[in-house]
């Protein structure tokens, strides 16, 4: 019996999609095949096999230290996996054990900056064929599968910031003198010199880089829209057109994962970090369009006919249904409690600043960029959806993802009413969203609705793993540098 057997995964559509994936390799002469499985952070790591091993690997699975899923930012184990009961509380994980990874080869990718090498996406398994719940991708599954169970889906676009810098010097990050845990980026210059939105010069004078994003992303199978030029120094803008959530998700872990390593191979430095530690900087963010459709003949379920009797702009009914006016409400009475789903690193919450076209304050407004949630659509309109603000680029999908599941539900299930529409998101009205990352810790812990939701053990394992790289932050007699390296030179 495989292992993939034992996991009950090999079914008839499973084996159509191996035959088909062991096709492709031997046809397009592949030497290697990477097997990448995305981690707390949002970061794909794995392990690489020879073509010929690949279709054993994708039946039988691959050994993965299960440490891997106890690292904080900076890669250390944040449980004392050697140590009597260190990891009492995850059975499974003592003693840096191993986890199966199991390929699902539906996802077979070619890489295109990678010669003669193939990619397919992995999740962990424990030896005895049962599923690792903690993993990110099958928390969101499981979100999903709660909407499924009324009947509904989600439907995702995805709008991310992030920037692009030239190498000029990789030296400092490869010099085995200065090695550290974590190291230095390179030396960096800029590939436009920002404050000129969406200018037509700056867009030509990064056109390189920008065509390695187009090609990179197309050849990868993913619907990207648009690439802008931003308003910060070296900042860019990739747009993507909407999908259902969980391909969305598996679609921003390939897109930002990909173009870093194509980027990287060109002589580019992308970073997803929300502020890069430079003193002239516009933060970065990830905003997710959000809308939920009948699961079956997928209509958008947030779509008003005609407003409310008796409404105006200013009440959410007036432009969404019921159903969606709930959601949004329950996005906002849990805005506190998720935002460190969305916004997971210390270096994001400097991004919520008055007058920063981020948000300050748990706000909604209609087609407002300052609030953060943005509700756009007109009654009749099919693409009617809540945009939310709040995110940081570097945030785990999944995760950012689940998060709004579960609090929509909540608004939807409790019957739940927003306030009327903000006209002045920074006027100081309304409930601050959490200053820092322990602040957002707390306001999670504190969400009862989210811990339950989410499950008190991912709850704990989370907290545990975000309060390592708190510490360390706050510890460090040189928060910048901290910043530096452990999101600028790896994020």
């Amino acid at each position: 019996m495989s292992f993939a057997q034992r996991c009950g995964i090999d079914n008839e559509r499973w084996q159509q999609s191996l035959q088909r994936t062991e096709k492709l390799i031997a046809a397009t002469g592949l030497e290697l095949v990477r097997f990448a499985w995305c981690d707390l952070h949002g970061v794909t790591r794995g392990k690489t096999l020879v073509a010929g091993a690949a279709a054993k690997a994708m039946r039988d699975g691959v050994g993965m230290v299960s440490t891997l899923m106890l690292k904080d930012t900076s890669d250390r184990t944040a449980y004392q996996v050697f140590e009597a009961g260190g990891a009492a509380d995850l059975p499974g994980f003592e003693f840096a054990g191993n986890l199966v990874l199991l390929a699902d080869p539906a996802s077979f990718k070619s890489l295109p900056w990678a010669p003669a090498t193939g990619w397919v996406r992995a999740q962990p398994w424990y030896q005895d064929g049962r599923p690792v719940e903690l993993d990110t991708r099958r928390v969101l599954e499981r979100a999903l599968e709660q909407l499924h169970g009324r009947g509904m889906a989600m439907k995702c676009g995805l709008e991310v910031e992030f920037h692009i810098y030239r190498i000029d010097d990789a030296q400092a990050q490869l010099d085995p003198m200065q090695a550290a845990w974590p190291g230095l980026p390179p030396a960096l210059s800029m590939i436009h010199p920002g404050y000129h939105l969406l200018a037509e010069a700056w867009s030509d004078l990064a056109d390189e880089p920008l065509r390695i994003v187009q090609r990179t992303a197309q050849a990868l199978g993913l619907p990207l829209l648009s690439l802008e030029i931003e308003l910060g120094p070296s900042q860019v803008e990739a747009v993507f057109e909407a999908t259902d959530a969980l391909t969305a998700a598996d679609n921003m872990v390939l897109f930002r994962n990909g173009v870093k390593q194509a980027l990287r191979r060109a002589g580019y430095h992308a970073s997803f970090m929300c502020r890069p530690p430079f003193p002239n900087i516009m933060s970065s963010g990830w905003h997710l369009h959000q809308s939920l459709v009948d699961a079956k003949s997928g209509r958008n379920l947030f779509m008003r006919t005609t407003p409310a009797p008796g409404t105006s702009p200013m009440d959410a009914d007036h432009t969404l249904s019921d159903c969606g006016a709930q959601f949004l409400a329950g996005l906002l009475e849990h805005a506190r409690g998720s935002t460190v789903f969305c916004t997971p690193t210390a270096n994001g919450f400097g991004r919520f600043r008055p007058n920063a076209l981020a948000p300050q304050s748990v706000l909604w407004g209609r087609d407002n960029r300052g609030a953060l949630l943005r509700v756009l659509g007109q009654c009749g309109d099919p693409d009617t959806r809540i945009e939310n603000r709040i995110g940081e680029p570097a945030a785990n999908p999944y995760l950012y993802l689940a998060a709004q599941i579960h609090a929509g539900l909540d608004g939807i299930e409790r019957e739940l009413a927003p306030p009327p529409a903000t006209d002045a998101p920074y006027s100081g009205s309304g409930a601050r969203l959490p200053a820092s990352l322990g602040e957002a810790l707390d306001a999670l812990q504190a969400d009862d609705t989210l811990v339950s939701a989410f499950g008190p053990a991912f709850i704990d394992y989370f907290v545990r793993i975000k309060q390592s790289e708190r510490l360390r932050f706050e510890q460090a007699e040189d928060q910048d540098d901290f910043q530096r390296r452990e999101y600028f030179s790896r994020f």
